[in-house]
């Protein structure tokens, strides 16, 4: 590939440029789609099911949705079926709601088609990414938005729970987790003193990966997740990362995340079972 031949054979200043455009974009896929797969806390009864082209995380606990997700699955076309119909079969016999991560890498090419047969429902999303350079926290405006601490986690467990139709005991037991481990950083916003949104993002070695952006509907339409999308930015700026990326659904979050900064990497089907 060209981008990674040496600056002593381009010579021409424009081959230069697109080399360096062409490399970051390499860079911005890899930290958008390869590095959130390790995005997972490690609950006590999470089980990591890894081998060559496959990661799967599934965990009793959260039965609702979220940690239970093939999370790659680049599968030869003639065992496919097989192994598709076993990593289905885990999280029903489980009684767990699960998904099935789409993204570019993934095979066979009618991986889609595959899932949909077996009763999944196809959701599109992007891939998502912008520099956290420049940023700052916004102006507090009719909400008052707090790194969540010990004294109110239970706030941010509860607009979880309520915006996610999540048990709020196995949120609990999560949040904890992700409270004691210092790459999690979880945010809530207030209104007029009430618990009113919440967000959090993980902080790997290079990006900032954002991640469950809620606000509850008796609040929407007040900028709140605006507000946490700023206040996670200034966060990891202040950290020392350069990078923020997020997975957004087509519908809601992509196109006001595409206003605040962020360009679309990739687009990616995500299955729901």
């Amino acid at each position: 590939m060209a981008c990674f031949a040496s600056t002593k054979r381009l010579h021409d200043a424009e081959e230069v440029v697109s080399c360096y455009r062409e490399r970051a974009l390499i860079d911005a896929l890899h930290e958008v789609v390869v590095t959130p797969r390790r995005a997972f806390p490690r609950l006590p009864d999470l089980r990591v099911i890894e081998r060559p082209g496959w990661l799967q995380i599934v965990t009793p606990s959260i039965k609702t949705g979220g940690l239970n997700e093939v999370m790659y699955s680049r599968l030869d076309e003639g065992a496919a079926d097989a192994a598709i119909d076993e990593a289905i079969a885990i999280y029903r016999d489980l009684g767990l709601k699960f998904r099935w991560n789409g993204a570019p890498g993934s095979g066979p090419a009618d991986l889609g088609a595959r899932l949909i047969r077996r009763g999944l429902d196809e959701s599109w999303g992007r891939g998502m990414a912008r520099r956290i350079e420049g940023t700052s926290r916004p102006a507090r405006t009719g909400c008052e938005l707090v790194v969540v601490g010990r004294e109110t986690i239970d706030d941010y467990t509860h607009v979880m729970a309520t915006g996610w139709a999540a048990d709020p005991a196995a949120l609990a037991t999560l949040h904890g987790h992700l409270l004691a481990d210092d790459r999690y950083h979880l945010f809530v916003a207030y209104s007029d003193g009430v618990p009113a949104a919440a967000a959090s993002y993980i902080a790997f070695e290079h990006s900032a990966f954002m991640m469950s952006g809620v606000v509850l509907p008796a609040y929407r339409g007040r900028g709140l997740y605006r507000a946490l999308v700023a206040e996670r930015l200034a966060h990891a700026r202040v950290r020392g990362l350069e990078l923020a990326t997020t997975h957004a659904r087509e519908s809601t979050s992509a196109p006001i995340l595409e206003r605040l900064g962020f360009e679309t990497v990739c687009r990616f089907a995500m299955y729901f079972g």
